[in-house]
C-alpha cells in the first residue's frame, strides 16, 4: 500500500497514513478533524544539490585500477580473461 502524506485542516498537524490509493482521507490523528492530501515536489537535481549527489555517488565507486572483476560466462565486458 501506497504512503500518503496529510495536513490537517484544522490543528495543522502534518502526519502519513498507509491505505489503499482509492481510500479516502483520514482524519486528522492529533484532533479527528478533516484533512488535506498535501503533494510533495521531486528533489532538486540541479546546483548544489546535484553536485553533493554526484561526490557521494562517486565516492561509492571504486579507484582505477582497484576494481575487483569476475568473467562470468558470456560476461562480455571486453576485458581479457586473468588466470
Amino acid at each position: 500500500m501506497p504512503t500518503y502524506d496529510y495536513l490537517c485542516t484544522q490543528c495543522r498537524q502534518q502526519f502519513e497514513a498507509r491505505h489503499p490509493i482509492n481510500a479516502s482521507n483520514p482524519d486528522c490523528s492529533a484532533c479527528g478533524g478533516a484533512t488535506e492530501k498535501v503533494i510533495l515536489s521531486a528533489p532538486a537535481a540541479h546546483g548544489d544539490m546535484a553536485r553533493g549527489r554526484d561526490l557521494a555517488m562517486r565516492s561509492l565507486q571504486p579507484e582505477p585500477g582497484q576494481e575487483k572483476h569476475i568473467h562470468g560466462a558470456g560476461c562480455g565486458c571486453g576485458r581479457r580473461q586473468h588466470s
